[in-house]
């Protein structure tokens, strides 16, 4: 670009004023021309061996990106591979218009790595809040530390930099613990004899089934007529036969056994069904 500097003085000079790089890193190739002739071309194997060659183009700086989350328990190459996706829809989404690529494609592969510890490597799922909340004491921890020799921040320390309540900020402390979790196999203690973790766990006790089968068939019993929960509970509780309730009853063994059976399919389709709590 000309800029003319003459000072108002017939003869004085004109000097060029060279327009500042807008690139700050190696891998952040001139690839303008490139995003113009995509956005030209329709659907078809022209346009896609062009969006090829900008995705390979542009490759090296999605590794870069990738490289600033090593060491956080992922793989390089995982995460290579979510920044080489994130770049992809960055060249998908792109238009050549509205500025540079480099300025849309970094927080977009940037949110895309993020979004993948945040969605896939949580080993105790939290709720999406609760991750946020987590997000605002770590960082809020690191800025009360940053000066040498200061303390571990309190929960109240931690709320009035934040702006939070001390009930969130124990809750976004408590997800800080909850990003790896220990193996059932792990020791409770050090010197290698002790129990493990899955020792502490408690087993299932059937008499709880027992205790929420006879809650959830209690309405269907009350609906039945007297007669059909006479029948139930001399066949179920006192142990009888079908012949002695058909001979205690006066009917036939046969009608005993259907009405045990109708009994029993209505006590189950009321207990099945989702019509509200028991009365």
């Amino acid at each position: 670009m000309l800029t003319n500097m003459s000072t108002g003085h017939p003869g004085a000079p004109e000097t060029t004023s060279a327009p500042r790089s807008r690139r700050t890193h190696d891998d952040s190739p001139d690839t303008a021309c490139l995003f113009t002739r995509l956005s030209q071309l329709g659907e078809g194997p022209e346009r896609h061996a062009v969006r090829d060659e900008l995705v390979e183009a542009w490759l090296p700086m999605a590794h870069r990106i990738a490289g600033r989350f090593r060491d956080r328990g992922e793989s390089i190459e995982d995460l290579r591979q979510v920044a080489a996706l994130g770049l992809v829809k960055a060249v998908d989404r792109f238009d050549p218009a509205v500025g540079s690529f480099e300025s849309y494609a970094v927080p977009t592969i940037t949110g895309e790595v993020k979004r993948h510890f945040r969605d896939r490597m949580w080993a105790v799922r939290v709720p999406r809040r609760v991750q946020d909340l987590r997000n605002q004491v770590r960082l809020a921890r690191r800025e009360l530390m940053q000066r040498p020799g200061s303390p571990e921040p309190t929960p109240a320390a931690l709320a009035s930099h934040t702006g939070l309540t001390e009930k969130e900020v124990k809750a976004g402390m408590e997800a800080l613990e909850s990003f790896s979790a220990l193996s059932l196999d792990a020791e409770l203690t050090a010197d290698g004899g002790g129990a493990s973790l899955a020792d502490t766990l408690s087993v299932a006790d059937p008499s709880y089934d027992k205790v929420v089968d006879r809650e959830a068939v209690k309405r269907g019993l009350r609906r039945l007529p007297e007669r059909e929960r006479a029948i139930l509970y001399m066949r179920f509780f006192q142990d009888m036969t079908q012949s002695s309730i058909a001979d205690r009853l006066g009917l036939s063994q046969m009608h005993v056994s259907r009405l045990i059976s109708t009994s029993c399919a209505s006590v189950r389709n009321d207990a099945l069904a989702d019509s509200g709590p028991p009365t």
